[in-house]
């Protein structure tokens, strides 16, 4: 049985935070079984707004892989891969960028939101902006269907489509398929303070490595409600970050929607309820945190798994760009 290929992966800008297990890592879990699943390491996209610190990409690569072996992915059923190290997806890009025009690229959501929140203004790296084509490179080189994004996300998905109806078209046939844009359930988490995005720059995440203190002092400088002055004071769980993150790490549902009705009621501080949280939190990052320190005194191991996924999907990138090139009509020597 021919199992669906799955596109992932996540930019080379510094250790994964608990946002992207919530939003991506255990989904990525999930599918090693059920998907041929192909997880990039995003060194180059990184570069598009990380140039003038190339060595934090760089030292970057391994962290992001320890992350991945740490929470469990298997690299004998995922191919973890270096973007870097595959050109097909830097060619296929090249040539994507003849199929859109640049108010396009300009008015993609994504790209005009990143545009915005980054402060950019008209100084926008080429390479930023061109941004939806590299990525329609990355999904197409890898024949993927299926591409887990946050619902911010899946305009580039939307994209990547238009990219390939187009090449489609002008070949004459179909030689790329379509990828689904599959949004998780979990959307993507708020940073500790309330800020609608976690960021590592911006101090408000929780790495994925994170000690025990670290992760105590997180939970404990949580936003909740400002208004909850006093423990009989009703409390508001809307924009409450200590329930945002309960609702997406605690199992035990029921639990979590009595303990919404008792803090919205009043009579329940918000000490009792982040003490559950940051139980929650010391049992998941616990494993991880220790699975990560023992990878990571075998370098040697890390790096071997990097190179043995990027020379197999080295092989697939390299088999869908000469298809490419071929069914196009495009000269070869």
């Amino acid at each position: 049985m021919i199992k669906p290929i799955i596109l992932t992966g996540d930019r080379t800008t510094g250790p994964l935070d608990i946002g992207h297990y919530a939003g991506s890592l255990a989904n990525r879990l999930a599918c090693q079984d059920s998907h041929e699943q192909f997880l990039l390491l995003a060194d180059t996209q990184a570069l598009t707004d990380n140039a003038h610190d190339p060595e934090k990409v760089r030292r970057s690569v391994t962290e992001v892989a320890l992350d991945y072996l740490a929470v469990g992915i298997d690299p004998t059923r995922t191919t973890i891969c270096l973007h870097s190290h595959l050109p097909a997806l830097a060619e296929l890009s090249m040539l994507y960028l003849n199929f859109v025009t640049v108010s396009r690229l300009e008015r993609n959501p994504t790209i005009k939101d990143e545009i915005r929140a980054r402060g950019f203004g008209r100084d926008i790296p080429a390479g930023f902006l061109c941004y939806p084509a590299a990525q329609a490179a990355d999904i197409t080189a890898f024949n993927a269907t299926v591409v887990p994004v946050g619902e911010d996300q899946a305009p580039l998905i939307e994209q990547t489509n238009e990219i390939v109806r187009r090449v489609n078209a002008t070949a004459n046939q179909q030689i790329l398929p379509e990828a689904v844009a599959v949004i998780p359930k979990t959307g993507r988490l708020p940073g500790i303070d309330g800020k609608a995005k976690m960021s590592k720059s911006g101090g408000n995440a929780i790495p994925l490595s994170a000690s025990p203190d670290e992760i105590s002092a997180a939970v404990k400088a949580m936003f909740t409600d400002p208004n909850h002055l006093r423990i009989e004071d009703p409390g508001r769980i809307e924009g409450n970050v200590v329930f945002t993150y309960l609702d997406a790490f605690d199992r035990d549902k029921t639990a979590v929607e009595a303990l919404k009705e008792h803090y919205q009621q009043g009579g329940l501080g918000d000490g009792v309820v982040k003490k559950r949280l940051d139980d929650i939190m010391q049992a998941l990052l616990g494993p991880i945190r220790t699975r990560r320190t023992q990878l990571s005194k075998d370098p040697g191991y890390v790096l071997d798994t990097i190179k043995q996924g990027t020379e197999r999907a080295r092989e697939r990138t390299d088999a869908t760009k000469r298809e490419v090139v071929e069914h196009l009509g495009l000269f070869r020597l």
